[in-house]
């Protein structure tokens, strides 16, 4: 009846966390809770971080504690360890139980880890449909065996819920960005159209040459001539 009542906690737990995953405005908003959230949720959980891999460099997208900082900088610098692992590989999951004892995987990693403050690690590619990649979610703590069975299987759960939310923010800053990048284009054909007695498409086609002849996005373009009225000189 306990364990029964345990796990009813949990999925009311992680049903408050998903609304709360959904409700925040932003992309790093939905980051910054995620790793929150980790802490608060998955036992033995000390600091938590998002790890993103771009160009083959490593980039910290949110954590809860400078010592996730710090690892991920080793993980770039060195090319190895369990995060860097999990977002290159795309492994789903891992857990470490003891950074302390021998470790062989990552040699040069692991040493200066435990000088961190690390004794165990557990981690998550954040997914939505199995090919979408997102980074990898990673926990820590300062004490060895800190995960468990429970934990990894929290973690996982939390990971999924995480990994949705911030696929749904992703998609909607796209959209925001896109209606942005719209109504600064039709503002400057409007601008050419009245100034320069312009067709729509003859103002459409100035717009697009100056946006090759300068090689500079369209709506950098558009900004432009929507800040001094004019298409910037090609001298």
């Amino acid at each position: 009846m306990t364990e029964g009542r345990e796990w009813e906690d949990l999925a009311t737990s992680m049903a408050h966390m998903a609304r709360d995953l959904l409700y925040q405005g932003s992309v790093q908003e939905t980051l910054d809770r995620i790793v929150t959230h980790a802490v608060d949720q998955v036992e033995g959980c000390e600091a938590a971080g998002v790890l993103v891999l771009r160009g083959g460099r490593v980039l910290t997208m949110a954590l809860t504690d400078n010592v996730v900082r710090a690892s991920d900088r080793l993980q770039g610098e060195l090319g190895e360890g369990p995060c860097f692992d999990a977002a290159y590989h795309k492994r789903e999951a891992f857990r470490i139980a003891d950074l302390t004892s021998t470790e062989h995987r990552w040699p040069r990693y692991v040493p200066q880890a435990r000088e961190l403050g690390v004794a165990s690690m557990m981690g998550f590619l954040l997914f939505t449909d199995g090919e979408d990649d997102l980074g990898a979610l990673d926990l820590y703590s300062s004490q060895p065996g800190a995960f468990t069975d429970l934990s990894e299987h929290v973690g996982w759960i939390l990971a999924s819920h995480a990994a949705v939310a911030l696929a749904s923010a992703r998609n909607e800053a796209q959209l925001h960005e896109a209606i942005r990048t719209r109504q600064e284009i039709g503002e400057a054909l409007g601008i050419l159209m009245e100034r320069h007695g312009l067709t729509e498409q003859q103002a459409f086609a100035a717009l697009t040459k100056a946006s090759q002849d300068h090689n500079i996005k369209l709506r950098e373009i558009a900004r432009t001539i929507s800040t001094k009225g004019e298409i910037p000189s090609t001298r």
